[in-house]
């Protein structure tokens, strides 16, 4: 397993080196002093990442997330550090979408590479061993994706989290349920909500949120099933919706799971008020399936048109700009979050004034910090208490920001059309 590591861009584009597995290692001489820092004008950051396995498209937007950050931050100047600047540097192993990997590479980042703090791998799982990891050795941990409670009921101290946690994905689509049906003349407790999801972690936390938001408001839950672990035929479920005639049908499978959802709904001509799923972009549900995934509601951490700005990017549109230059794509919410999880160790390692951990680690617990991808304050498990979730309803081929409501674009299409009237 061969580290490759990210300086800033003009390193980059003189050191290059293709090596096995594709990956790209950039030489640099690291010391192993107990601050530490790679040399004395760098601070080293490191995580291991899913650039191989199931997770490698999201762990690629990741790694690019990170490296945009780190560029932003050392070409507007670095950090300084009681009167001296220094630049920020990744290392960083491929972790080929395996917990015990990651675990391994955590603990090797630590203790042979010297990495000051850790930035998190992408997935619930693999944060879990990471995390698990940066509490014993009191390292802090700043990640972006790992959403599950599970990640936050431990008593963790060390760990931080920007991203909006699982319960929290798709509870406003519920919401904006009810506000269509007091538009429309109807009362929100006749509505009925059908869920499927995947057997894990997120999955089951996303559907305790909208199970517990349900409730609250009165409404029935009438199908809750688990999805298929190949991701292969969901006709069983979709006889059920058929049946019980969701108003609202909610589902989390991850992209295999959203691909699933649009195609099968499509071909069993499916009709339901409304579609609410995670992980519609990583699937591509429209470049897919095409108008045949319409009026779907997905839920994202970020989106580009958001009225936020902040330090280092500005307004969250400059982000997507920089991105672009960067890396040929419009960003996705895995790159952004994990962005604003670099932006935020500078900000706090530049407040601790230090390179001590435990410092920084305070530094941390007081963060209360405005960026392109919203605010970010941690509460006392470290989990993000200040950004909320971003739905957006497809359109024609685009995802269309309705809601939260205060910096909503477009007006919910709901009920969605009928099948017979596409």
């Amino acid at each position: 397993m061969k580290p490759f590591l990210f300086h800033n861009k003009d390193l980059i584009r003189k050191c290059a080196l293709v090596i096995p597995m594709s990956l790209v290692f950039l030489g640099h001489a690291y010391s192993s002093d107990a601050q530490a820092k790679s040399d004395e004008n760098t601070i080293l950051l490191g995580a291991p990442l899913s650039i191989t396995g199931q997770h490698s498209v999201n762990g690629k937007h990741v790694r690019n997330g990170y490296r945009v950050a780190v560029a932003k931050v050392n070409d507007s100047g670095g950090i300084t550090v009681d009167g001296k600047i220094y630049k920020l540097a990744l290392k960083l192993y491929n972790d080929e979408s395996n917990p015990s990997i990651a675990e391994k590479s955590a603990r090797r980042l630590i203790k042979r590479d010297k990495v000051l703090l850790l930035l998190g791998p992408y997935g619930t799982s693999t944060t879990a061993t990471v995390a698990a990891v940066a509490e014993k050795m009191r390292v802090p941990l700043v990640q972006a994706n790992g959403a599950s409670l599970s990640l936050f009921d431990k008593g963790y101290k060390y760990q931080f989290a920007v991203l909006s946690t699982a319960e929290k994905y798709l509870t406003e689509a519920i919401s904006l349920a009810v506000d269509a049906t007091k538009r429309n003349g109807g009362d929100p407790s006749k509505l009925k909500v059908g869920i499927a999801i995947e057997p894990d972690a997120f999955s089951r936390d996303l559907r305790n949120g909208v199970m517990q938001k349900a409730k609250a408001l009165g409404m029935s839950v009438v199908l809750d099933e688990k999805l298929p672990r190949d991701f292969k035929d969901m006709t069983f479920i979709l006889d059920k919706v058929k049946t019980s005639k969701p108003d609202i049908l909610v589902i989390s499978g991850h992209e295999m799971g959203a691909s699933l959802a649009i195609k099968q709904i499509k071909e069993q001509k499916i009709d339901v008020p409304m579609l609410a799923m995670s992980h519609c972009e990583g699937a591509d549900i429209h470049g897919v399936f095409g108008l045949y995934a319409d009026h779907t509601i997905c839920a994202t951490q970020w989106a580009s048109d958001l009225k936020y700005d902040g330090v280092w990017f500005g307004s969250a549109h400059n982000y997507k700009r920089a991105f672009e230059a960067e890396y040929g794509y419009s960003p996705p919410y895995q790159a952004a979050e994990s962005s604003a999880a670099v932006l935020v160790v500078a900000d706090a390692i530049k407040r601790a004034g230090s390179f001590d951990r435990e410092k920084i680690r305070t530094a941390l617990t007081e963060t209360n910090l405005q960026t392109f991808f919203g605010r970010i304050k941690f509460d006392e498990q470290g989990r993000n208490i200040a950004k909320p979730m971003v739905l957006r309803q497809l359109i024609q081929g685009r995802y269309l920001l309705v809601a939260p409501a205060q910096f909503a674009s477009h007006t919910l299409v709901f009920p969605r059309p009928k099948w017979s009237e596409r």
